[in-house]
């Protein structure tokens, strides 16, 4: 029970801090001792562990205002009075806080003790809390805007951090739009010794002029002229890389076709992603008599066949 535990345990003793200590002095001295005692500097050390629940309990009480003030009351009430017996005779119970809270004449049965305490702080079952986790520190929050072909490559870039600090971060290759990246402990400090906050920065990649991401792929459109589509060619394609690669394009190629070209698209670790070419068959928006003359001499020696027949059926036309 939290008030007894303050009869038995002097929390200026655990602190190192005289009883005048100020709210400021004593903070200064919890923020030292935890960061000294804290789990997270000795791993599997039980006494430091302890030590630090300690250290944390007596704070708790310490810095808190209303709780210091009857902590010290009870402390005072404890000084220079007679230990508590478990009978109603002299020195017991009765003596040292019957007259105080208009108890049970001597020789009574007494209250229980935590129910006396109970009553004069206002506390329910289980008293105060004597521990309280040290708060983790705020995070910093970041955002950086990367090209496609930067995003894909990967990077590094550097920000500055609480109090003008540094801090470089690597961005990793192949990073998506509205990825985040954390990177731990470098956030603004604790207030209370515990542990710093994150560093969190969303990652921007804005919309490409003419490539687009398909999961680990690339997806471009390629225009093809109508004689390429129907006689076949070996065309050049930009990549993403800066670099020129060569396609071929299979005779009678519809607008629409995709065709995979391997190891250029996105690398995601070991794996690496491939740039898919859409074709778009290009229709000639001008024609000039001769050559509006051989294409209708053209579409007279072609098999007359209806493409949208097949369609037609299938609506159910």
């Amino acid at each position: 029970m939290a008030s007894q535990d303050w009869l038995e345990k002097d929390f200026y003793q655990v602190l190192g801090v005289s009883k005048d200590a100020s709210v400021s002095d004593i903070k200064k001295t919890y923020r030292s001792l935890a960061r000294q005692f804290h789990p997270d500097s000795n791993p599997g050390d039980a006494a430091a562990e302890a030590r630090f629940k300690e250290i944390s309990e007596a704070y708790s009480v310490l810095s808190d205002e209303q709780q210091r003030a009857e902590y010290d009351q009870i402390r005072a009430m404890q000084a220079g009075r007679p230990r508590f017996t478990a009978g109603g005779g002299p020195g017991g119970f009765d003596d040292v806080f019957g007259g105080m809270f208009g108890g049970a004449p001597r020789g009574a049965q007494s209250a229980d003790f935590g129910d006396l305490f109970s009553g004069l702080f206002g506390g329910g079952q289980g008293g105060f809390s004597g521990y309280r986790e040290p708060t983790k520190g705020r995070d910093v929050i970041s955002r950086v805007t990367l090209e496609l072909p930067t995003a894909l490559k990967g990077t590094e870039i550097s920000l500055e951090g609480p109090g003008g600090k540094k801090i470089t971060a690597r961005v990793p290759a192949g990073v998506k739009d509205g990825q985040k990246i954390r990177i731990r402990g470098k956030g603004h400090p604790s207030p209370d010794g515990g542990k710093p906050g994150d560093v969190i920065i969303t990652v921007g990649v804005p919309k490409h002029q003419i490539f687009g991401r398909d999961g680990d792929n690339l997806r471009l459109e390629v225009p093809i002229s109508f004689g390429e589509a129907t006689l076949g060619a070996t065309i050049e394609v930009p990549t993403i890389e800066g670099e020129v690669v060569k396609v071929k394009v299979p005779a009678g190629t519809p607008s629409g076709k995709v065709l995979r070209v391997k190891g250029h698209g996105v690398r995601a670790g070991a794996a690496l992603g491939d740039l898919l070419v859409e074709l778009q068959v290009a229709v000639p928006a001008h024609l000039s008599k001769v050559a509006q003359g051989h294409l209708e001499k053209l579409m007279s020696a072609l098999p007359k066949e209806n493409p949208r027949e097949d369609l037609l059926k299938r609506a159910g036309v």
